[in-house]
């Protein structure tokens, strides 16, 4: 029956998006909307509507308690200025990707990886613990808020979650350890931010069905957790080459997906 099929390839979905997101300590969202088209067959816009409304219940908590286990704090100072750039740019990102086509939206999917694998080879690293941190002090407002509002955006306009910008934005241009900005980045995948631009792709039918978003549910569930307990195990020079090399296959899959 095809609503089982959906339930399996959810399930699938889910995992693949949530071993992604604790291991690399984003929001699920660019797996999410790749593995949709791969094994749902749905188009861009449905891709990623489905990973914006499939993002809004936390299935991200079990990810955010293994990092906190690790060692890694995350200042309420940056979460509320990340939030509050974050609703900003969410908004604006949804309406914005609802007057474009599939192909522009995926040919800026694209351009904005690349810009992230850009950042991420060229950051320099601190030159501390892998687990250390960074005090809440350190960090100006503007920069926080300014990451928020680009995380939003990409989130409402790629369906992507915003995770990619936050960890990147925080590793690489305001060098706060691997570890830590990895968790930053997941607690929006607990904190529903992204439901204004869930709320514009929902009201326009942009979603797969209801067995495929019950199986995405629960896979993300049970992957965010093994992929935090895989990450707290490894160094962040591991978790930086591997965010590089993660980040690099999706541009070279939504490459290709834009040029056929």
């Amino acid at each position: 029956m095809s609503w089982i099929h959906d339930l399996l390839a959810g399930i699938g979905v889910g995992l693949v998006g949530g071993l992604t997101s604790g291991f690399m300590g984003t929001s699920p969202g660019g797996g999410l909307v790749i593995f949709t088209v791969l094994l749902l067959g749905a188009e861009q816009h449905v891709a990623q509507g489905t990973s914006l409304i499939t993002q809004v219940p936390p299935t991200g908590l079990a990810g955010v308690r293994r990092y906190w286990q690790g060692g890694n704090r995350s200042p309420l100072q940056w979460i509320a200025w990340i939030g509050l750039g974050f609703l900003v740019g969410g908004a604006g990102g949804g309406y914005a990707a609802a007057a474009v086509s599939d192909s522009v939206l995926q040919w800026t999917y694209v351009v904005y990886l690349v810009a992230l694998i850009a950042l991420l080879i060229l950051r320099r690293d601190r030159k501390d613990g892998s687990h250390a941190t960074v005090d809440r002090d350190e960090l100006p407002w503007l920069p926080l808020l300014l990451i928020g509002a680009l995380a939003g955006f990409s989130s409402g306009f790629m369906g992507i979650g915003g995770g990619l910008a936050i960890t990147v934005g925080l590793a690489a241009g305001l060098r706060v350890p691997q570890h830590q900005a990895q968790l930053v980045s997941l607690i929006f995948s607990v904190i529903p931010t992204n439901i204004p631009a869930a709320w514009i792709y929902w009201s326009k039918g942009l979603m797969v069905g209801w067995p495929a978003i019950i199986g995405i549910l629960a896979g993300l569930w049970i992957g965010t957790d093994l992929g935090a307990r895989a990450a707290n195990g490894v160094s962040k020079a591991v978790l930086h080459r591997v965010m590089i090399a993660l980040i690099s296959v999706m541009a070279l899959y939504m490459t290709h997906k834009a040029l056929t």
